[in-house]
């Protein structure tokens, strides 16, 4: 089932699809490493649910949910 990066609850994991979106924003997303077919689990999130923090390739980041909504994952059931 395909859903957006911003849909992951704490302790969830998924797979990257797509990244729908351009610009400097883009090559940011390049440059963390998140390319189509990374891991990406839910680690933490801030109380207002924004930003929310990943853990890709070893590293913790915090992506605003706008821009997660941007990440099309494939979402890995337990």
């Amino acid at each position: 089932m395909n859903q957006t990066l911003d849909t992951l609850d704490i302790g969830e994991m998924g797979y990257v699809e797509s990244i729908e979106t351009e610009g400097s924003i883009r090559r940011r997303f390049l440059d963390i490493g998140l390319t189509p077919g990374c891991k990406v689990t839910c680690v933490l999130m801030s109380p207002s649910k924004n930003p929310i923090a990943y853990l890709i390739r070893g590293a913790i980041i915090a992506i605003r949910k706008e821009d997660a909504r941007c990440i099309v994952i494939k979402k890995v059931e337990a």
